[in-house]
């Protein structure tokens, strides 16, 4: 992004997100969707917008023991790169109050144990908590090595803070390692990424109080499997890592240099979930029956189940097929490598990095019913005939379709497969995206985009799912985003309520290319989901020939009228079927 002073550098009195209000921080509510973050805008060069401002990739976790108490994490980059970052609420959610992580100080095990300031960037969090009413916040560390520091360290691991019964203000020091790989060589051959965390809280398990923590290991022969660890002791220590990901008759296109743990040698995106009769599940990606030729460029989704309490696991059952969302260098000639959300028409606005990921949920009223929720470009809803039509890979390996830039052709849906015998099968299994339920109802939906999606339950069984949705108003054509929530007693019907009071212009920060991965949804009572918010405006010093004396500035962007902010926001929504 560039400021430029004739069209864009405009002097304007603070925002919301930059004037703090008496307390010294910047609580922001539109209508009733309320900033958990509570930091002031920090007024960032605009070659580096993003850096030290931007808070995407959220989660949200519900104190089961008094529902008033909620923390929510996510990657926050107010100190100039990603750290991992936390707010807490006591109210259910109506004022929130930021803590801080203390990631860059640990005492490693594959680092000599000795504790000492060591991470350059974390992310990727998530939390939980127990029955005894403390909270858990897993992040992610590594180092970037010689290509954007004097370090040539690219190790990376995962470390696990504890909030001893203050409701997330607060976390112990050092975290717990739960995985480590050193390396301060900088080979780069290896990056232990995307962890999740999930605790079995629910009081009468025969794993009651387990923590949980399910992630990827890209590895150097080119595999990339899933690996789970546990903690019996809230979260003090972790067991070595078990493999989640092995073997299985769907997986027939290997990758890399081989598969020392099995033929499923290609995944992303695990999720960790469970039952209160003790099971625990990781649903997550499966690239393994990627074909070779053809036009067919489907993808696959798997779940894992251990009934040991993290020990061993099944091997993987199919729960679906989906087909990921397209190339976006194609669509919108930006952001090579990667895939994004395409809007209609003639703009190209929106090209941040996206991905269909499942998310998953154990009935708590029926332990044997599991749903997993996820994402797929070609649905029932998708107008083959208009020109939808899967076209196999690009060189990037990401999925290419005709009609991705025509209305009413092909459009992102969130589809719900579901199992009745605590995943042994699936009722999407052997289904084909175009035939299965999705939770998109509202007429407007059929013919617009939806896309990360997260999948709760209430403590009475209704299924609630947030996701991005652009129903409402121009946003299918112009690249806003609006946030809504679909809600269901009976899985057959769904009422979909919107969430946001306004739609959201497309990011840009970051050039425009990273508005996270993922956003998240908790529930007990009712739904708190949590999202990266681009409503508010973000600042710049304005040139000296807009104003002699230091003041701020509003700027534009390629994609956007005015440049805007990341913030985390969030609402509580009653969760309804029709």
């Amino acid at each position: 992004m560039e400021l430029n002073p004739a069209d864009s550098g405009n002097k304007t009195s603070p925002p919301n997100n930059y004037f703090p209000r008496g307390s010294g921080d910047c609580s922001v509510n539109l209508s009733s969707n309320i900033k958990a973050n509570q930091n002031c805008l920090n007024v960032s060069d605009p070659d580096l917008q993003g850096r030290s401002q931007a808070q995407n990739e959220t989660s949200v976790a519900i104190n089961p023991t008094d529902t008033n108490q909620i923390i929510a994490s996510q990657n926050d980059y107010r100190r100039g790169d990603g750290n991992c970052y936390s707010e807490y609420s006591t109210d259910n959610g109506r004022n929130w109050n930021d803590s801080t992580i203390p990631m860059s100080f640990t005492r490693g095990n594959a680092f000599g144990g000795a504790a000492r300031e060591y991470w350059q960037a974390g992310g990727d969090t998530s939390v939980a908590w127990d029955t005894k009413g403390n909270a858990y916040l897993s992040c992610q560390v590594f180092n970037r090595g010689e290509g954007v520091s004097p370090n040539k360290d690219q190790s990376s691991a995962f470390y696990v803070f504890r909030s001893t019964q203050n409701h997330g203000a607060s976390w112990n020091f050092p975290g717990r390692p739960v995985t480590e790989f050193n390396d301060v060589g900088g080979t780069g051959n290896v990056l232990e990424d995307k962890q999740l965390i999930t605790v079995d809280n629910h009081v009468g398990s025969p794993f009651q109080d387990r923590v949980y923590v399910a992630w990827t290991e890209f590895a150097a022969d080119g595999s990339a499997y899933i690996w789970e660890a546990f903690s019996s002791d809230f979260g003090e220590h972790f067991s070595t890592r078990h493999l989640v990901s092995a073997t299985s008759l769907f997986c027939t296109n290997t990758f890399g240099a081989g598969t020392p743990e099995g033929n499923c040698n290609e995944n992303q995106f695990a999720e960790p979930f469970t039952g209160s009769d003790g099971n625990l599940y990781i649903t997550y990606q499966n690239f393994n029956n990627q074909p070779v030729s053809g036009t067919d460029n489907r993808y696959q989704i798997f779940l894992s189940k251990s009934v040991d309490g993290g020990n061993t696991f099944s091997g993987p059952v199919k729960v679906s097929d989906y087909y990921d969302l397209p190339d976006c260098l194609a669509t919108q000639g930006k952001d090579p490598g990667r895939s994004c959300v395409p809007e209609k028409g003639a703009s190209r606005n929106s090209y941040f990095r996206a991905t269909n990921y499942p998310s998953g949920v154990v009935n708590p009223i029926n332990p044997q019913q599991v749903i997993v929720t996820f994402g797929s470009y070609i649905n029932k809803f998708s107008n083959e005939a208009n020109g939808c039509v899967p076209t196999f890979f690009s060189l990037f390996g990401n999925p290419t379709y005709t009609g991705s830039k025509v209305a009413g052709a092909c459009n992102n849906k969130i589809l719900v497969s579901i199992s009745n015998d605590s995943g042994a099968t699936f009722t999407g299994t052997a289904a084909d995206p175009r035939t299965e339920p999705t939770v998109n109802t509202d007429p407007g939906q059929a013919t617009t985009d939806q896309f990360w999606q997260w999948a709760a339950m209430t403590k009475n069984g209704k299924l609630a799912v947030s996701y991005y949705d652009r129903q409402y108003g121009a946003d299918e054509s112009t690249g806003f985003s609006d946030v809504s929530l679909s809600g269901s007693g009976d899985l057959v019907n769904y009422g979909v309520f919107r969430v946001t009071s306004s739609s959201n212009p497309p990011p840009t920060q970051f050039s425009g290319t990273f508005l996270g991965d993922y956003n998240a949804l908790a529930a007990i009572n009712e739904a708190h989901p949590v999202w990266s918010d681009t409503r508010d405006p973000d600042v710049f010093a304005c040139p000296s020939s807009v104003s002699a004396t230091p003041a701020v500035c509003t700027g534009s962007a390629s994609n956007a009228t005015v440049a805007n902010d990341q913030d985390i926001f969030t609402a509580n929504v009653p969760v309804s079927s029709r």
